[in-house]
């Protein structure tokens, strides 16, 4: 089966060795998205709602570019620094899903590598053959 790697031009995929996505068949998975800005910084320092729209700003980017659209995605993991902020990535998670509505998770996670991300988002998709 033919597999396509889809990448975002950040510098932790190289310096890790990972895709931003994979799509192989019909399944695109979306790896723990964090809330880089197209510069490279950090999207909406101490926003947990700014950076969680910018999340999935990205995911909706990389599955579309691997064929795929938001309608496909199954499911969607949140890992988030501060569980009472919960709300504010709900929302935003709301505003691309509310009618899809992927299973979804929620997990309270103790930092991510850059620590002024407050959040990361992971999604699985599934497309027609």
């Amino acid at each position: 089966m033919a597999r396509k790697n889809i990448t975002y031009n950040q510098p932790l995929e190289k310096e890790i060795g990972f895709a931003r996505a994979v799509r192989i068949g019909n399944i695109i998975a979306v790896t723990g998205t964090a809330p880089i800005a197209k510069d490279g910084s950090v999207q909406a320092p101490g926003d947990v709602y700014g950076q969680a729209k910018r999340c999935l700003e990205i995911i909706k980017d990389v599955i579309e570019q691997a064929g795929g659209k938001l309608d496909n995605v199954i499911r969607t993991r949140i890992f988030i620094k501060d569980m009472k902020k919960w709300k504010d990535a709900a929302r935003a998670h709301g505003e691309y899903f509310s009618k899809i509505q992927p299973a979804c998770t929620f997990v309270e996670v103790s930092g991510f590598i850059n620590p002024d991300w407050l959040i990361e988002i992971e999604a699985d998709a599934v497309v027609e053959d």
